[in-house]
């Protein structure tokens, strides 16, 4: 396929959606020698179902999978890395694919226990697990879902599970976005199949997925996610890595040229998702440098609160991140608050701890 070009498929099986996808993209013909070391990363943020909208198919990769070695591909390896908090190995399996790795005779590799190369990503050094370099075509398989920081989530913050685990810490000291933008020319990523059956529009660890049904490919990861804030009405301002990246030299944001191609039409008619819940969830919040994990749980905990009629008037703003490490205040969540009058304990605390913890607060100022 053209770097300009996105495919698109609709449908509900997703392993053969998959191969037909990648038989219109002539997968085959883009990654040539079949003697070249394939990466395959997924979205596996945490040991969550997919259909709960966080993570990628296990049917989706099975597809990839099953074309790759159709096609010839026999040096396949599944490389990722649950977010700060989460256990990889738990992902594998709860996610089916441990089962993939068995059935098919494929290289697991959990990036949190890799050892890490530090490298000039564009003017920036970052520390980049060595499997990621260490393969000669990558393939990136993304969920196309919100993100309680950075508005979404789709092609080029995936790539983001191929950090050590103190990078990543370190990518929100930085603000994430310009360290994503520079994290691209890192991990160059030659296909991108992204995930949008049922991706949670707003929390990035699922809970709320949205049914789409629906898969899209492109050769371009700065093109993919100028269209995903497209489709979730976003415009690509909100996500600056999108055009710094595109600064950097790794892709086109300009949806204008862009050829998309639908290889057939949705059984019914897609609704028009609006995403934006967690950003009205996150005014209740005074947030800096937090990690994913840390205040991915925390939206969908006031979420729950929300939904029992009990964020009225919340009296204060709920501190959160490694900027309050060593100050005080008033209410705080995690570790990097341990100093303030009402914090709770944890790197990261669960969601249901910190629901917990926050009614109780709640009831106890009422």
């Amino acid at each position: 396929m053209k770097r300009n070009e996105i495919l698109v498929i609709h449908g509900t099986e997703y392993e053969k959606l998959t191969k037909q996808l990648l038989e219109e993209a002539d997968l085959a013909g883009m990654i040539g020698d079949r003697k070249k070391r394939i990466g395959i990363k997924p979205n596996l943020v945490s040991a969550v179902l997919a259909s709960q909208g966080a993570t990628t198919h296990p049917e989706v990769t099975e597809g990839v999978i099953a074309y790759l070695q159709e096609h010839g591909f026999w040096n396949l390896t599944i490389m990722e890395g649950s977010w700060v908090g989460g256990r990889t190995g738990e992902a594998f399996e709860v996610c089916g694919y441990q089962r993939l790795a068995e059935q098919y005779g494929v290289k697991l590799i959990d990036a949190q226990k890799e050892p890490s190369v530090e490298l000039d990503c564009g003017g920036m050094k970052l520390h980049i697990c060595r499997c990621a370099r260490e393969v000669d075509f990558m393939i990136n398989i993304p969920v196309m879902k919100g993100h309680c920081q950075t508005r979404i989530t789709c092609a080029l913050k995936n790539m983001k599970g191929l950090l050590p685990n103190f990078e990543k810490r370190r990518f929100h000291k930085l603000g994430l976005h310009k360290p994503i933008a520079h994290l691209a020319l890192g991990i160059p990523q030659n296909f991108i199949l992204a995930d949008s059956i049922c991706g949670d529009l707003d929390f990035e660890d699922g809970g709320n997925p949205t049914r789409m049904d629906r898969l899209m490919a492109a050769a371009d990861p700065v093109l993919l996610d100028s269209y995903v804030c497209e489709l979730l009405h976003y415009d690509t301002n909100e996500v600056p890595y999108i055009g710094m990246a595109e600064a950097l030299g790794a892709g086109s944001k300009d949806l204008s040229q862009a050829h998309i191609r639908m290889l057939n039409t949705p059984e019914k008619t897609l609704s028009s998702p609006i995403a934006g819940r967690a950003v009205k969830l996150s005014e209740l919040t005074s947030e800096v440098e937090s990690c994913s994990a840390c205040y991915g749980y925390l939206l969908p905990a006031l979420d729950l609160l929300d939904k029992e009629g009990l964020l009225k008037d919340f009296p204060e703003k709920i501190c959160i991140g490694q900027g309050y490490r060593g100050k005080t205040g008033e209410l705080g969540i995690g570790n990097c608050t341990k100093n303030f009058r009402h914090s709770l304990k944890g790197c990261p605390p669960t969601e249901q701890e910190m629901y917990a913890f926050l009614k109780s607060y709640l009831q106890e100022r009422t």
